[in-house]
């Protein structure tokens, strides 16, 4: 079942960067768009410090649940991401640009990002 999802994933990935511009989080899509020219890969971390805090505002959680939900999610992402492609998650190499949104909050990242996209495509 995980590889049929994986694979519904793929080609709706697929299928959205042929017609139109997009956004995709997660899902391994930059591994999913490997062929394509006009994309721009992007992983964003963060400071421990500065997500349990965060997550723990969000889902209106104890710190301790927070860090415990960072560790799992992080996890599962790495996980996901090691099976299903044939590199590592986090590894920089696989990114056009990688941020701390520690450093730049929110906004700040969310505009670099914006700037190296202008950038690469020239706008």
């Amino acid at each position: 079942l995980n590889q049929k999802v994986y694979l519904a994933q793929f080609n709706v990935i697929q299928n959205l960067a042929k017609h139109e511009s997009c956004v995709i989080v997660g899902r391994c899509a930059d591994y999913v768009l490997r062929d394509y020219d006009h994309v721009l890969n992007v992983f964003i971390s963060g400071n421990v410090e500065d997500k349990i805090p965060y997550l723990m505002e969000i889902n209106n959680i104890t710190e301790a649940k927070a860090k415990e939900l960072m560790i799992k999610i992080d996890k599962k992402r790495s996980s996901y991401y090691n099976h299903y492609t044939d590199k590592r998650w986090g590894n920089l190499k696989s990114y056009d640009l990688c941020i701390n949104s520690s450093v730049l909050g929110h906004e700040g990242t969310a505009d670099l990002i914006y700037q190296m996209l202008a950038a690469k495509e020239g706008l």
